[in-house]
């Protein structure tokens, strides 16, 4: 059967955990690791501060490689524009054996839309 990306991104989001710009907002000053997987270009827009910026395309190569996210445990939330992005990559990082990711909900677009750009 043949999926759209709509279809894996709804099947991403059922086997991780979202959480809002709230409860993001609660894990700034070192409670968790963010990381932007969005483009480059992307970034000019803003980051949440501290983020770590690796897009998406070498998120399996960079994330063993990165001094922050050397221990599997520690707690991550990945973010993108608009949350389907970072689901995905929140479901890769799951694969690859960190027990405590979360994506946000509605990405950077929430992020900035709180006033957090």
């Amino acid at each position: 059967m043949t999926q759209t990306a709509a279809d894996m991104v709804s099947a991403a989001k059922a086997q991780i955990r979202e959480i809002n710009v709230v409860e993001a907002k609660a894990l700034l000053d070192g409670k968790a690791v963010f990381v932007d997987v969005r483009e480059p270009p992307e970034w000019k827009d803003g980051t949440v501060p501290g983020a770590l910026c690796i897009p998406r395309g070498v998120l399996e190569w960079r994330a063993e490689s990165e001094e922050p996210l050397k221990d599997r445990s520690v707690r991550v939330v990945v973010y993108c524009k608009g949350g389907g992005r970072s689901a995905l990559a929140a479901q890769t990082l799951q694969q690859l054996g960190f027990s405590n990711v979360s994506s946000l909900a509605g990405g950077f677009e929430a992020w900035a839309g709180n006033g957090k750009k």
